[in-house]
């Protein structure tokens, strides 16, 4: 009698995910970064004597960046390789257990 037996999941270590400290870490440090990009425009559209649409581009900078940043804080597992499906080759000298009548 044989039994069935489905074959065992093979994961390869490229597979794997980062870890989630690795991850919260790339976060917060692309966090601080647009932050900081923010703080320099907000400083440069109030001190720096530069022409008005200058100034415009340095406001919109110190607006939208929070935006930006947050969004990109919030995304997680962008490092990892999207998952492989891979359907198990089909041994057609067996009958499907749907299709298998009672008593056989």
């Amino acid at each position: 009698m044989k039994r069935w037996r489905r074959k065992p999941d093979v994961h390869q270590v490229t597979d794997a995910r980062p870890s989630l400290t690795a991850d919260i870490r790339k976060r917060e440090v692309s966090y601080l970064i647009k932050m900081g990009i923010r703080t320099l425009c907000l400083i440069l559209a109030v001190v720096v004597p530069v022409p008005w649409p200058f100034r415009l581009l340095f406001i919109a900078g110190a607006v939208f960046l929070p935006y930006i940043a947050v969004i990109g804080a919030n995304e997680r597992g962008n490092g990892a390789p999207p998952p492989t499906f891979q359907s198990p080759e089909a041994n057609q000298s067996e009958i499907p257990l749907h299709r298998r009548e009672i008593g056989s």
